[in-house]
């Protein structure tokens, strides 16, 4: 049933390849690298497995819910030669690597402290990233914990 989801999508997208399950992805050898979206607590079992299978990892945020987890993963990704990256989406960001340069110019003076905050508005309790079992920081806000 899930392969056939797979295709049906693959297809609809014009897509080549579908799979069925993600141990299928993995021991396909014509795959050389993974992106990791899973749900938080999911990320440690799926990067390491890709690893052990030989592919390189991009993996969402946050890499990993405990730093144990972070360090087995890094161990598994180094043990098989792989590269592994949290999907940090401003670090190679065009405007955050424009900022960089300017400041190892030295055009704007010594960095001294950098202030900043990104957020989003998600107040929905069932939502998967907001449930403490599945990886989410515990809240103690009344919209997330209603």
């Amino acid at each position: 049933m899930i392969a056939g989801r797979a295709q049906a999508a693959a297809s609809e997208l014009g897509i080549a390849r579908a799979f069925g399950s993600y141990e299928d992805l993995l021991a396909d050898p014509d795959v050389d690298a993974v992106y990791n979206p899973l749900p938080n607590h999911l990320h440690a079992e799926w990067t390491i497995a890709a690893a052990r299978a030989g592919k390189h990892v991009l993996c969402e945020k946050p890499l990993a819910t405990t730093a144990a987890d972070a360090e087995r993963m890094i161990e598994a990704c180094e043990a098989e030669g792989v590269l592994l990256m949290e999907a940090f989406m401003y670090r190679l960001h065009p405007t955050w690597e424009a900022v960089m340069s300017l400041v190892a110019s030295g055009r704007i003076g010594e960095l001294r402290t950098v202030q900043s905050w990104f957020s989003y508005f998600n107040d929905d309790p069932g939502d998967i990233r907001n449930l403490v079992e599945t990886g989410a920081a515990p809240c103690t806000t009344s919209a997330a914990t209603a």
